[in-house]
């Protein structure tokens, strides 16, 4: 399955038992280059040492996003990343189901 693949499938479809209620967007983030290796540097930082990015922000393709939590080698929680009707809830349920998947399966 390619990355695209599970971005669409995954993260960008309804929430269970809200129809219509999906994220505005999402993306799964390599190492690779596709995005500012700053942007990734931030994000690999605040991984190893949450809160780097609270004084600063994540940025990601240029836009900036709030830090509202972040989970050791695990997850960082930004603001800004989903709009109404969704609610933090599932948005944090969409996203970290998918990587507990990938975690899983060893991606």
């Amino acid at each position: 399955m390619s990355w695209h693949t599970y971005v669409d499938d995954h993260l960008m479809c309804d929430i269970e038992g809200q129809p219509g209620h999906r994220l505005s967007a999402a993306a799964i983030l390599g190492l690779d280059g596709a995005v500012k290796a700053s942007e990734i540097s931030g994000i690999v930082t605040d991984l190893n040492e949450p809160g780097h990015l609270a004084r600063t922000g994540l940025y990601i393709g240029g836009t900036k996003y709030m830090v509202i939590q972040g989970e050791p080698q695990a997850v960082i929680r930004g603001k800004k990343v989903y709009e109404e009707p969704v609610t933090p809830g599932q948005c944090n349920m969409v996203v970290e189901r998918l990587a507990d998947y990938l975690i899983d399966q060893g991606l």
